[in-house]
């Protein structure tokens, strides 16, 4: 099962690449959460696919020149869990690069994601995103 749970993973962070951004969420469920660990405008928790792909499309689609590109670092999985160590490399519309590095933790359940967790360095994102 770790290795399936590896394989979703991977998936979405193939879609993420491309700025697919429903197919991020192609194996999830219609009520998966998604939460975005810190203090900006855009922390919390949002549940439900379309929201989730939508707050996607808003942030990262409208502010970017191109998706982000992720490279995955480490994917550490157990039972139903997978840990994701990543960084990214991006610019935003307004020349500014957007190099971040993530931690996500995922709960993928028989076979669908149920929920995502980002942790990410807040404050740059907060200072490459400030319009």
């Amino acid at each position: 099962m770790s290795e399936q749970n590896k394989d979703i993973v991977r998936r979405a962070v193939d879609a993420f690449c491309r700025g697919d951004y429903p197919g991020i969420f192609a194996e999830a469920a219609d009520d998966v959460s998604f939460t975005l660990m810190g203090q900006t405008g855009l922390s919390g928790t949002i549940s439900g696919k379309a929201e989730v792909v939508s707050l996607f499309e808003r942030a990262l689609g409208q502010g970017l020149e191109a998706p982000i590109q992720m490279t995955i670092d480490n994917l550490v999985a157990e039972g139903d869990y997978v840990v994701e160590q990543a960084r990214g490399k991006a610019r935003t519309k307004t020349g500014v690069d957007y190099n971040n590095s993530y931690c996500r933790v995922w709960t993928i359940r028989d076979g669908v994601v149920r929920s995502c967790q980002e942790y990410l360095d807040t404050e740059l994102m907060a200072k490459a995103f400030a319009r």
